[in-house]
């Protein structure tokens, strides 16, 4: 369950919720996950996890639950946010296709 609060000075609202959190640091997988659970995610709210380690051993794998803070954006930045977006999402396009060098 999500606790909310409205912050004035920004006209941001400020939303309390817990995140499920997925680290893995092995050979066959590095990855590090943090879903927010009860709380919908929407073009330029900003989440930060807190109480997340910083790193973890080669080999490990953790899964855990932090609390989250969540920054829900006002109506022009969720827009802009939007409209935006579709421009930086072709950085994500950028692959390469370079023949291995083969001896």
């Amino acid at each position: 369950m999500a606790a909310a609060s409205d912050d004035w000075l920004f006209g941001r609202r400020i939303v309390q919720a817990r995140a499920e959190i997925d680290l893995e640091n092995r050979p066959d997988s590095f990855h590090a996950y943090a879903v927010p659970t009860g709380v919908e995610i929407r073009a330029g709210d900003v989440v930060q996890i807190h109480g997340v380690p910083s790193e973890i051993a080669f080999g490990d794998h953790v899964m855990m639950e932090c609390p989250a803070t969540i920054s829900r954006a006002g109506s022009l930045l969720r827009t802009w946010t939007a409209l935006t977006s579709m421009f930086s999402l072709t950085e994500l396009y950028e692959v390469g296709f370079e023949p291995k060098d083969t001896p």
